[in-house]
C-alpha cells in the first residue's frame, strides 16, 4: 500500500466511524421530531453547526449546507412543534452510553456577552468569559467526565431576579408563565435530578464555589448515595472531628507540616497539576474539608468541602481527582464554542435559545465521542521521566485526535477537492505535522514541569 492509499484509508475510517457515531444518535433522535421534514431540518442543522468557522446564526447555517433561504431553520428554533428536552435527554444517553459509569457530574456557569436588552436572560453580571461584569447571559451547564472523556449533557438559562418583576419583558422574551426564579445551585440540583433520574450513573459530583455554597444541591447528592467534592469559599464552616466550630482558612491552623501531601489533581496539557493538600476530618465521619495549596505561592489556598457515602471506599488520592475532574468542563466549553457555536445564538427568545443549545450539544457530543474513540485506539503518550534531560526524543509520537483537529479532519472529508495540491492527502499531512509538533510541545512542557516538582 502505498503512502497515498494509506491516507485515504486513515480519511475513510475517520470519516466512516464519525457517519456511525451520527447515525447512532440521529435514531436516537428521531422520535422527537415526529415529520420527515422537520426530521430532515434538524439534522441539516447538526451538519451544519459541524462545519468549521460558520457562524450560528440561521442564516449562515443555511448557506453551509445549500439551503437557498433561512426560513427552514429559523422555524426549526421559533416555529416548530418539537421538544428540546427530549433531545437533550437523547444527547445524555449517547453520551452515558459511551463514557459508561462511575464518573464525575460536573457543573459550572458561562457566558455569552450581548449588547441590547431584548434576549431572554439579558442583564449586567459577571461572566467568566470576560472576566469581569457586563451585559450578558448567563447559562448553567452539566458535563460528565469518566476515564474515557468528557462532554456536556444538560444547560439552563440563569434568569436575574429583575427580570421576574416585569411579567411583560418575560413574555415578549418568550418564558412560559410558569417560569420561576432559580438560583445557578438550583438550576444546578435540577440538572443532577434529571440527569439521576435519566439513568446517568455518576460516582461523584464536582463544581466551584457558586455550586459547592448550595446546601440544596449538596443534600440532593447525599440523598442519592452519590459522593461529590464541591469548591468552597474560606468563610465555609465546618465541625472539626474535636467539635471546634471555625471558618475553612481558619482550619489550616489544624494542619502540620507532615499532614500536606503532594499529589496530582489530573494531568494538564503543560504535565500534571501538582499541589500541596491537606486532609481535614469533621464532625460527620462522612464529610471532609481538603485544602489545596499552590507549591509556587503557599499564600494561594482553595477549599473543598467532601462528602463520602458509606459504601463507598476511597483515599486522599481519588478525593484529589474528583477535585481536579472539574477542569474538564472548562474544556468542553472551549471546544464547543469554538467547534459548534454554543454561545453563538444570536437569537432571543427562551425556546429558540434551548433549541440551538440542545442541538449544540448534539453536536458537540458527536465530536466528543469521536475524540473518546480515537484517544481509545491511540498509544501512550511519549512523556519525559528524568527532569535532567534536555533533548526531547527524535519521535514523541503524535497527540490522540482532539475535537478540533477531527472536525477540520471530516471537513476536509465532505468537500470537493478544489485542486490538485488541495486534496486530502495534503490536508492529511498537515494534520500529522500539527500533531507531531504537539506532542513534542508537550514532551518539553512536562519535562518542565517535572524539573520544577522535582
Amino acid at each position: 500500500m502505498t503512502h497515498s492509499d494509506q491516507e485515504a484509508a486513515c480519511s475513510a475510517t475517520i470519516a466512516g466511524g464519525f457517519e456511525a457515531r451520527f447515525a447512532e444518535l440521529a435514531g436516537l433522535l428521531a422520535p422527537v421530531f415526529s415529520r420527515r421534514d422537520l426530521r430532515s431540518n434538524a439534522m441539516a442543522y447538526l451538519r451544519a453547526l459541524l462545519m468549521p468557522g460558520v457562524s450560528g446564526n440561521c442564516w449562515a447555517l443555511a448557506q453551509a449546507v445549500g439551503h437557498e433561504r433561512p426560513y427552514r431553520f429559523q422555524h426549526l428554533l421559533s416555529g416548530a412543534v418539537w421538544d428540546e428536552d427530549a433531545v437533550r435527554d437523547a444527547v445524555r444517553g449517547f453520551v452515558a452510553r459511551h463514557l459508561g459509569e462511575g464518573g464525575v457530574l460536573i457543573f459550572d456557569e458561562t457566558g455569552d456577552l450581548k449588547k441590547g436588552q431584548a434576549t431572554a436572560g439579558t442583564g449586567r453580571q459577571y461572566t467568566g468569559t470576560a472576566g469581569r461584569i457586563e451585559n450578558a447571559i448567563v447559562a448553567v451547564y452539566a458535563g460528565y467526565a469518566t476515564a474515557h472523556g468528557h462532554a456536556l449533557v444538560d444547560r439552563e438559562l440563569y434568569v436575574q431576579a429583575e427580570w421576574f418583576a416585569d411579567p411583560e419583558r418575560m413574555r415578549a422574551a418568550g418564558f412560559p408563565d410558569e417560569h420561576a426564579f432559580a438560583t445557578k445551585g438550583q438550576l444546578a440540583r435540577d440538572q443532577a435530578r434529571r440527569a439521576l433520574d435519566g439513568g446517568l450513573a455518576p460516582a461523584w459530583g464536582a463544581g466551584d464555589e457558586v455550586y459547592g455554597r448550595s446546601s440544596e444541591l449538596r443534600e440532593e447528592f447525599e440523598q442519592r448515595g452519590v459522593g461529590y467534592v464541591f469548591a468552597v469559599g474560606a468563610d465555609f464552616r465546618i465541625t472539626t472531628s474535636g467539635h471546634q466550630k471555625m471558618r475553612a482558612d481558619q482550619a489550616i491552623g489544624l494542619v502540620e507540616p507532615p499532614g500536606w501531601n503532594r499529589r496530582s489533581c489530573g494531568n494538564g496539557s503543560k504535565g500534571r497539576r501538582l499541589y500541596d493538600w491537606a486532609w481535614i476530618a469533621t464532625a460527620s465521619k462522612r464529610h471532609h474539608l481538603l485544602i489545596r495549596r499552590k507549591i509556587s505561592n503557599p499564600s494561594e489556598l482553595a477549599y473543598y468541602i467532601a462528602y463520602v457515602p458509606e459504601h463507598y471506599v476511597c483515599s486522599l488520592t481519588d478525593l484529589i481527582k474528583v477535585a481536579g475532574a472539574r477542569w474538564a468542563i472548562e474544556d468542553d466549553f472551549q471546544d464547543a464554542k469554538q467547534s459548534v457555536g454554543l454561545d453563538e445564538t444570536q437569537v432571543r427568545c427562551y425556546r429558540a435559545w434551548k433549541r440551538h443549545t440542545a442541538l449544540a450539544l448534539a453536536a458537540y457530543a458527536l465530536l466528543a465521542v469521536a475524540s473518546i474513540l480515537a484517544k481509545a485506539a491511540h498509544p501512550a503518550p511519549v512523556l519525559p521521566d528524568d527532569p535532567d534531560r534536555r533533548a526531547a526524543p527524535a519521535d514523541c509520537g503524535m497527540t490522540a485526535l482532539t475535537v478540533p483537529e477531527i472536525q477540520r479532519l471530516l471537513t476536509m472529508t465532505s468537500v470537493q477537492r478544489t485542486s490538485a495540491n488541495q486534496n486530502i492527502a495534503f490536508h492529511l499531512r498537515w494534520s500529522d505535522w500539527r500533531r507531531r509538533h504537539q506532542a513534542r510541545a508537550r514532551w518539553h512542557h512536562y519535562r518542565a514541569r517535572l524539573a520544577l516538582t522535582a
